[in-house]
């Protein structure tokens, strides 16, 4: 059956040939947010809500974004890769929608925030990036959660800086995805303040009550999930690079890449508050293992990648 083409666009009322085009009307305003209050009962279920969900980005990166939006000259991959690389969030939507543009002619991924720009282009990537919404505006009724996110986004801005520190170190290769996995490494976990506030914040109260109850038992219990399980699900859903999912895997701990990752978010982790915290020790000696360093020595080039003094 012959399918009819598409009926030619006809010209807005009150216009003619040869006059100016009457402005578009703003966009509609984004409905309320609904945060989800009760947990879902699976995995399937929870990937569903996670795929489909706006998800929002830091206020300032919005705000960076439509300044850069006037003035497209003013910036280029190089430029716009390093400032989106500060937000996890931001490089999340970025690479999912890089993954989806994903020409099958391609033999290699994109697996950094840069390397999707340089081959979206940047003024595609402004036509696929429209105004953003933020995390704060999401969250503003509601500062509990957002100072929740917050923490989660500045401890993966460190555990990226760490592991990025050990894969130079290590001469790695591949230094550059190690630092995206790394700041990606606990995305599920700044979804679900994102978007189940409620629930985020009973498995902080549960471990706050309870100092021995592990993160994957508390999510189990409150979520019917593992925040890393569905993080995998999501990179599947998403077709994110396999090197980026394989290095966000805490399952493939054997994997000296995987154990970079690990160890920096174990590190940013317990030092979010302290650097006094007894689980610090502990820390130093695997990651000087990782690196064939002492203590002390894994000690100096960690606080110098922290901006210690």
């Amino acid at each position: 059956m012959t399918q009819s083409a598409p009926p030619a666009a006809s010209a807005p009322s009150g216009s003619a040939p040869g006059n100016p085009p009457i402005p578009s009307p703003p966009p509609a305003p984004r409905p309320p947010f609904q945060p989800l209050t009760r947990p879902l009962p699976d995995l399937a279920a929870w990937t569903a809500r996670f795929r489909d969900m706006e998800i929002p980005v830091l206020a300032s990166t919005a705000e960076q974004l439509e300044l850069w939006r006037a003035n497209e000259d003013a910036v280029d991959a190089h430029l716009l890769g390093e400032f989106l690389s500060k937000d996890p969030l931001m490089t999340l939507k970025l690479l999912a929608h890089a993954a989806s543009q994903r020409s099958s002619r391609l033999l290699t991924d994109t697996e950094t925030v840069t390397a999707a720009l340089v081959l979206m282009g940047i003024t595609p990537f402004f036509k696929a990036f429209g105004e953003q919404p933020t995390v704060e505006q999401r969250l503003a009724d509601r500062p509990d959660a957002l100072a929740g996110v917050q923490r989660v986004l500045h401890r993966a801005e460190r555990a990226a800086r760490f592991a990025l520190g050990f894969a130079a170190h290590r001469a790695d290769p591949d230094a550059a995805v190690i630092h995206s996995a790394a700041l990606l490494h606990d995305f599920s976990e700044m979804l679900l303040w994102c978007e189940a506030p409620d629930l985020a914040l009973e498995i902080r109260r549960r471990q706050e009550a309870d100092p021995t109850l592990r993160s994957v038992a508390a999510q189990r219990a409150v979520l019917n999930v593992e925040l890393g399980d569905l993080e995998q699900a999501l990179m599947r859903t998403w077709r994110l690079p396999e090197l980026l999912a394989h290095i966000v895997d805490d399952k493939k701990v054997h994997d000296p890449q995987v154990r970079s990752v690990m160890l920096a978010v174990r590190l940013a982790r317990h030092t979010a508050q302290s650097w006094e915290n007894p689980a610090v020790p502990d820390d130093l000696i695997e990651i000087g293992q990782l690196m064939s360093l002492s203590p002390a020595h894994t000690l100096k080039l960690v606080h110098e990648v922290d901006g210690v003094i």
